[in-house]
């Protein structure tokens, strides 16, 4: 059987797609602080290119991102697209937390008052003194159309309090 008719061999075309996807996935990399490009998945070779990358002007930019996506051949594309991935959004337990102290605060300032329960029951380290002092200012400052400053010491209060759990 002739070595070019082999399951295993890539045509022309998909070596060419193949090349341009690494050559934008260069792109990608380099536009990543120097902090982000630390804890990418890559060789020492690589994120030295990487780096060096930074302060170049249009042509040397355009062959340093040639020569990346020749390192990249050598690399896990798929953990450098994973950890890629990672830096450009926010992570998932973040915004939940941020969106769970959100609808707490809500909660709370509504007048509904079985939420300090659930909250106290949820978070039985809190401080509910402190808790009961900034629902009842962020009441008033509502009432009275003020800055809801209280509100977002409360905001603030809850997103500290679930910290821990992020780490569960």
């Amino acid at each position: 059987m002739d070595e070019r008719n082999q399951p295993e061999d890539k045509s022309r075309t998909q070596q060419k797609r193949e090349y341009r996807e690494l050559k934008e996935l260069g792109i990608q990399l380099v536009d990543l602080s120097k902090g982000q490009l630390q804890n990418l998945p890559v060789s020492e070779q690589t994120r030295e290119a990487l780096l060096a990358a930074k302060g170049m002007t249009r042509g040397a930019l355009q062959r340093q991102i040639r020569h990346l996506a020749s390192l990249l051949v050598e690399e896990d594309v798929t953990a450098v697209r994973d950890a890629l991935a990672m830096t450009s959004q926010p992570h998932a337990h973040q915004v939940a937390a941020l969106h769970e102290a959100e609808r707490w605060r809500d909660r709370l300032l509504s007048d509904d008052k079985i939420q300090m329960t659930d909250l106290v029951e949820r978070y039985p380290e809190c401080d509910l003194s402190h808790l009961r002092q900034l629902v009842r200012n962020g009441k008033k400052e509502r009432e009275r159309n003020k800055p809801p400053k209280s509100a977002r010491l409360l905001f603030r209060y809850l997103m500290k309090l679930s910290k821990p759990q992020n780490g569960d």
